[in-house]
């Protein structure tokens, strides 16, 4: 038992700038206010496949095997893993930051033969080298990539590894976990195979679901494994007997599923190009600013993910401090970096409902006034005109 009062949950309500979480419409939380429904329901079945279709629509794709898995990112990614290989299968992961490692782990952690082919943080794979690592294994089951690589701001090009994956007959996997609905994710045109993505990103919902879609050819390999999938709770040929026939499985996070079906229908009111452009639009005024301020960006202009962009922190200026206060005086939020980059950058996010000029100019304005207690001498006016400029302001 609780010993003396219970202290009121009462957490500031942040500008979350950062990697994720992101921004949550007001209409968002409402519908996550929605009274309950039991799972065997046929109004929330209703809801269900509304949802699938609202998932193909932001996902470009027709495949019918396409629904939430419940978790976050990391469980999508599992599943992707999971669902695709056996003991003994030979993948080959594209790795240019820490999402990239996190599959690579999965899959050895599994039992599979895993070949890496790797890229220095903030740049992308060589097509070169991965053609090499599928000659020396042509039976090779799959080929996995980070769309948008959420530790480094890379938003890779995909047309080439795509292809690679299908002049030599294997599973193409793909992270779309910060690019679906902020930019595009062409998942029919890519002929991708298991596409997974994440509700905290740029469909502005709160972390708890993983949105997946599976290829016809990605479903013939699950009917054809000669084990069962090692993880049970992510199995999707246990999952989609609930979506498609209404087997229970396990019960759904109906909340959170009231809210990924609101944060889809705003995209789709939006319009795909049109948030495409907010975001792109946004991200351009974000990179003029910082670069007037002058700081420098890790990743090459034709390379930035507009979803996400890593700043490289100035030598002499304390990353901990300059976080720190941005967010218990200016009541803003942006991330650190983690792995190779650790303590190196910074990580601002424009996702979503929270990709807007409001925010672009106010992360200018409180890390100027805080590089410079610093002692870095940002200029602020310059950031502010050149983001304006952008803007058209």
């Amino acid at each position: 038992m609780a010993e003396g009062p219970i202290a009121p949950l009462n957490p500031s309500a942040r500008i979350l700038m950062g990697p994720g979480p992101s921004m949550v419409p007001p209409r968002v939380y409402k519908a996550l206010t929605t009274p309950l429904l039991g799972y065997g329901d046929p109004a929330f079945h209703r809801i269900m496949d509304d949802l699938r279709g609202l998932m193909r629509f932001v996902f470009n794709t027709k495949n019918e095997l396409t629904f939430p898995v419940s978790g976050t990112g990391s469980a999508g990614m599992q599943t992707a893993v999971c669902n695709s290989l056996e003991p003994g299968d030979h993948i080959v992961v594209c790795i240019n930051g820490f999402f990239g490692l996190r599959i690579a782990d999965m899959a050895a952690r599994l039992g599979a033969d895993v070949t890496r082919v790797e890229a220095e943080w903030g740049g992308t794979i060589d097509p070169a080298k991965v053609k090499a690592a599928l000659d020396a294994k042509p039976r090779t089951k799959a080929v996995a990539i980070v769309h948008a690589e959420t530790s480094t701001g890379v938003l890779h090009p995909m047309a080439d590894i795509a292809q690679l994956a299908r002049q030599y007959g294997a599973l193409l996997i793909v992270d779309t976990v910060t690019s679906l609905g902020g930019c595009p994710v062409e998942v029919d045109a890519w002929d991708a195979d298991f596409v997974y993505s994440g509700t905290q990103k740029c469909i502005n919902v709160p972390p708890g679901l993983s949105p997946i879609t599976v290829s016809a050819r990605g479903q013939e390999a699950l009917a054809a494994r000669k084990s069962p999938v090692v993880d049970w709770y992510l199995d999707l040929s246990l999952i989609r007997g609930y979506w498609d026939g209404r087997v229970y499985h396990h019960t759904p996070p109906t909340s959170m599923i009231y809210a990924l079906y609101e944060g889809l229908s705003i995209i789709v009111e939006e319009g795909l190009e049109a948030r495409y452009q907010r975001h792109t639009t946004n991200a351009q005024a974000l990179h003029a600013g910082l670069e007037a301020m002058g700081l420098q960006l890790l990743v090459k202009p034709e390379l930035r993910l507009p979803s996400l962009t890593t700043v490289r922190i100035p030598e002499g200026v304390d990353d901990a401090k300059v976080r720190g206060a941005l967010l218990n005086v200016h009541n803003l939020e942006i991330g650190g970096s983690v792995g190779a980059l650790a303590g190196k950058c910074w990580r601002i996010g424009l996702m979503g409902y929270g990709s807007t000029p409001q925010n672009v100019f106010g992360l200018l304005s409180s890390l100027n006034i805080v590089l410079n207690q610093q002692g870095f001498r940002a200029d602020g006016p310059a950031a502010l005109g050149a983001a304006a400029r952008v803007l058209g302001g």
